[in-house]
C-alpha cells in the first residue's frame, strides 16, 4: 500500500498544474458523467457520483460543469461520443505491474496510443488479466495533518476501516468498496477535513525492483497519467523515500 500512497502524494501535489492546464476539470467531467450514466444523477442515492462531485468541487471546478457532466450521463444533453471505461494492464521496468483506467470514445485510437506509451516508456502492454488479479478494489480515504492518526484510525474500526497506514501525519485509511460511505460519513461526523476518498485498485503485495527501474516505472506512470483518455495509473511499485526524491530531482 506505500506505493499507491506515496504515488497519489505526487500526484496531488501536481494537481494545481493539472488545474491549470484543465487537464483534471475533463477528467473528472467524464468520471461525474460515467457515474451518472451507471447509477442516476442524484447524489444522494449515487455515492460514485457523490465521489466525483465532491472531489470536482474540490478543485472548484465550476458548477455548470458539473451539471453539464450530469446531465450527458443521464442522457439530457446528447454532447459528447459515448464512453467507455476500460482497464488496460502492462509492466513497467524490472516487472512491477500497471493498471491503466481509460475512459475513452474511441477504443481504438486509445489502445494504439495506451501501447505506443508503453513501448516508449520501456514498459510492456500485457493480455487482459495478466496483471489484475495481483490487485483488488478497495476503499480508500486519505486524511493530511491527522492529530494522533494512530487514535483515529483504531477509533474508525468500527466505521468500517479494516487497515490503515500512517506516514507522518498522513493517514490512509482502507476499507471494503461497501464500507467506503459509513467510514466518510463518520469522518465527517468529526468534522475531519478529508484529502481524498475514492474506490482504489490497490496491490496486495508490493514489487521490488531496482530504484533506477522504480524511477523509469514512475515516469512511465506519469506519462500514460498524461494522456487525455486516462484517469488513473495504479501500480504495486514499492516507493521508497530515496526513489522519491531520485524522481524529483529527474525532473
Amino acid at each position: 500500500m506505500s506505493g499507491h500512497s506515496k504515488w497519489a502524494q505526487i500526484k496531488r501535489k501536481k494537481g494545481v498544474a493539472d488545474v491549470k492546464k484543465g487537464q483534471m476539470f475533463t477528467r473528472l467531467g467524464r468520471e461525474i458523467t460515467l457515474a451518472a450514466r451507471e447509477g442516476g444523477g442524484d447524489p444522494g442515492a449515487n455515492f460514485t457520483l457523490r465521489l466525483a462531485m465532491d472531489k470536482a468541487r474540490a478543485i472548484n471546478m465550476p458548477k455548470e460543469n458539473i451539471d453539464r457532466a450530469v446531465k450527458r450521463g443521464t442522457g439530457e444533453l446528447s454532447e459528447g461520443g459515448q464512453l467507455e471505461d476500460i482497464i488496460y494492464e502492462g509492466y513497467g521496468a524490472g516487472g512491477a505491474a500497471l493498471l491503466v483506467q481509460v475512459l475513452t470514445d474511441n477504443r481504438n485510437r486509445a489502445a494504439s496510443e495506451i501501447r505506443h506509451l508503453f513501448s516508449r516508456g520501456g514498459g510492456n502492454l500485457a493480455a487482459s488479466n495478466a496483471v489484475a488479479w495481483m490487485f483488488e478494489k478497495r476503499g480508500v480515504i486519505t486524511v493530511e495533518n491527522a492529530k494522533n492518526p494512530d487514535d483515529l484510525a483504531l477509533e474508525l474500526i468500527d466505521a468500517g476501516a479494516d487497515d490503515y497506514k500512517v506516514d507522518g501525519h498522513v493517514l490512509d485509511l482502507y476499507c471494503a468498496p461497501e464500507n467506503l460511505r459509513s467510514l466518510r460519513d463518520a469522518l465527517d461526523k468529526r468534522k475531519i477535513a478529508l484529502a481524498s476518498a475514492e474506490i482504489a485498485w490497490i496491490a496486495k503485495n508490493p514489487a521490488t525492483v531496482t530504484e533506477e527501474q522504480a524511477v523509469s516505472t514512475m515516469k512511465l506512470m506519469e506519462s500514460l497519467e498524461e494522456h487525455d483518455d486516462v484517469q488513473k495509473v495504479y501500480s504495486n511499485l514499492e516507493i521508497t523515500d530515496a526513489v522519491m526524491a531520485k524522481f524529483e530531482n529527474a525532473k
